[in-house]
């Protein structure tokens, strides 16, 4: 136990220093943003979480006392364990340097493990595809629901809904490559006004059915679920439409903090939610009819265009927020080498967080219309949602044993009691949206499982492509030495030569001596070595070896949350002694062309999926921000 009062006590350091300079002022603009971008998702839940809980509970029949009291019951307490106590209080602990979310938690269990485990490697993968599962059904549901807001205001307008979402969702994702900075500005304090008015609300209707209050007693959801075991199943699954979003206070833990996103929690979002819900329950309760759209039923006609405009505002935030984070997961999945390189844009000079990713962008839109298309209403929608966030909600479970256990040296049965019911409440969540595969939630599980076979396939790949790539080089040293007693001849300059292994001669510099016969008078061997920690600070960034007068060793390291500058870093090796000047200075790169080999340790189709995967990478060059006017680029083909 020592030791976890350790790493607490370490957590809570790092969390001052990196928060050193940030007086009262700025703590609190880091919680109105936390508010922003944070809560998006789960803040925009009651426009369609009660209501869908309670058709699962009562279907086609009379709405009654005890399944309004039950589903809020069960509604309430998901909120209060699987958020309150798993995420903010718990997994909010786990931080990898101030980063958090699953593939940082990933890095975390390894770390604490000593080496990647393929149990654990596996996890990662899992949560990481079904983020992008609920990547592109956030979009979908959010705006579609708060859209249909403009059938309440007037049964004309229900024909308009499906084109003005799709015309919200396409300028959603075309101005992405704008950047976010200016927009995300008045995330903050549009979501504060948007929680707010959930608590207004909320107020105007509790008093319409004072029985509400007794939904906090945990008995009434626990006796519902057994009165009707299938019914409270099915129901369970809806209910959990009420935390999704919650996974997104760990993932969005390097932005804020850990205590400003408490607070936000604790001072605003968690009792506008509760509040909300219970003026929902209450009003259903006097008024059965209001089941058909309860949260716009509880809006004052007066003010129902404007709820309108404003929910559209918070969702159109929601799924602003779960856009930049699937931006932000993609960096990282390529820093651990889970993915190919893909075009990285850079949309802030001020902010390094604030990313562009074409391709990624292009799917998501391409996904988040193909689902508005297939199922039209938010209720259909609904469907098809949970399934990947309480995937990803097991696997944070799982993990934090891990860490808990291994890293913070809790006794085994110490972690498993704490974490144990939390993974039970997830699985009997999971198994509960597993009912509703038919109905819909075939599509984030089919999104991700395509995306784990593309980074199974990715990582197999590489291993026998390294594997094989080894075999026809030779060892650094013995070419050094044989350099050092018979040198060929010697022309002035630097030259770089990438390789991602830095014990083998490059096959650039092989093929470089073999056509042109020279050697630069200064030659660079340069390893890219991508770390299990989200950020390098400068000092460590850079390791030197000198090998010989014509031979150096250079190792640039970069964190899963960065994205690499090669010249930038290789700048920092002057302060240790190096002379580098780009513009006298050239970068052999390696172009290799693939084909798949008679016999691999792959199925014919993964080689062909793997090559293709390799051919859309993008241009070392590029990724790299080497200026491409010192760029020679070397072909050689390999078969896989």
């Amino acid at each position: 136990m020592n030791e976890t009062t350790r790493d607490t006590a370490s957590s809570d350091r790092h969390d001052s220093l990196t928060r050193s300079d940030v007086h009262d002022s700025s703590f609190w603009s880091l919680t109105l943003g936390s508010v922003g971008v944070v809560y998006g998702d789960i803040g925009t839940s009651p426009l369609y979480a009660f209501r869908e809980a309670m058709r699962a509970a009562v279907g086609d029949g009379p709405i009654t006392q005890e399944a309004v009291l039950g589903v809020l019951s069960l509604i309430l307490w998901a909120l209060t364990i699987v958020v309150t106590a798993k995420y903010v209080l718990l997994l909010l602990r786990a931080d990898n340097h101030g980063e958090g979310g699953t593939l940082s938690l990933t890095a975390l269990a390894s770390r604490a493990i000593g080496r990647r485990t393929v149990p654990v490697v596996t996890l990662g993968i899992i949560g990481a595809a079904m983020f992008y599962g609920d990547s592109v059904i956030t979009p979908a549901i959010s705006v579609l629901s708060a859209v249909e807001g403009l059938k309440i205001v007037t049964p004309a307008f229900e024909h308009a809904v499906l084109p003005l979402t799709v015309t919200i969702l396409v300028a959603l994702f075309a101005v992405q490559s704008r950047g976010t900075a200016r927009v995300a500005a008045f995330f903050g304090p549009v979501m504060v006004v948007w929680f707010v008015g959930l608590a207004g609300l909320g107020f105007l209707h509790i008093a319409d059915d004072p029985h509400i209050f007794a939904s906090v007693n945990p008995l009434h959801g626990v006796r519902f679920v057994v009165a009707h075991p299938v019914t409270g199943l099915v129901t369970l699954g809806a209910v959990f439409l009420a935390v999704t979003g919650g996974e997104a206070l760990y993932a969005d833990l390097g932005h804020f903090g850990r205590k400003p996103i408490r607070s936000a929690w604790f001072c605003l979002v968690f009792p506008a939610l509760v509040i909300n819900y219970l003026g929902q329950g209450a009003m259903v309760l006097a008024h059965p009819d209001a089941i058909e759209n309860p949260f716009y039923r509880m809006v004052p006609e007066p003010f129902l265009l404007p709820m309108v405009i404003l929910a559209t505002a918070a969702t159109v935030i929601a799924s602003q927020a779960v856009i930049t984070g699937a931006y932000s997961i993609t960096r990282q999945a390529i820093q651990l080498g889970l993915i190919p390189r893909l075009a990285i844009r850079h949309t802030s000079e001020a902010h390094s967080g604030q990313i562009y990713i074409p391709r990624v962008n292009t799917a998501l839109l391409v996904g988040v219309l193909l689902l508005v298309a297939m199922f039209k209403t938010s209720s259909s929608l609904a469907s098809a949602y949970g399934i990947a966030v309480t995937t990803t909600m097991v696997v944070d479970g799982l993990l934090g044993f891990v860490v808990f256990w291994k890293l913070w040296q809790w006794r085994p049965w110490v972690a498993a009691a704490v974490i144990a019911p939390f993974v039970l409440i997830d699985s009997t969540f999971f198994v509960a949206n597993l009912l509703k595969l038919v109905e819909g939630a075939w599509a984030p599980l089919l999104f991700g499982s395509v995306i784990v076979l593309m980074i199974i396939t990715w990582r197999r790949g590489s291993r026998l492509l390294l594997a094989k790539t080894r075999h026809l080089e030779i060892p650094l040293e013995s070419l050094v030495q044989t350099f050092n007693k018979k040198p060929p001849h010697i022309v002035a300059g630097t030259a770089v030569f990438l390789t991602g292994d830095p014990d083998s001669a490059p096959t650039a510099l092989l093929h470089n001596l073999k056509h042109n016969k020279v050697l630069h008078q200064h030659n660079v061997v340069l390893t890219i070595e991508n770390l299990d920690t989200p950020r390098v600070l400068e000092e460590d960034r850079v390791r030197i070896t000198q090998l010989s007068p014509l031979f150096t060793k250079v190792v640039l390291r970069f964190g899963f949350m960065e994205t690499p500058n090669v010249p930038k870093a290789l700048a920092i090796a002057r302060k240790q002694g190096w002379h580098f000047d780009i513009m006298s200075t050239s970068f052999f790169l390696s172009r290799r062309s693939l084909k798949p080999a008679a016999s691999s340790g792959m199925p014919r189709w993964q080689d062909n999926l793997f090559i293709r995967m390799a051919k859309s990478a993008s241009d070392a060059t590029d990724f790299f921000q080497i200026p491409t006017g010192r760029v020679v680029e070397v072909g050689t083909q390999v078969s896989v």
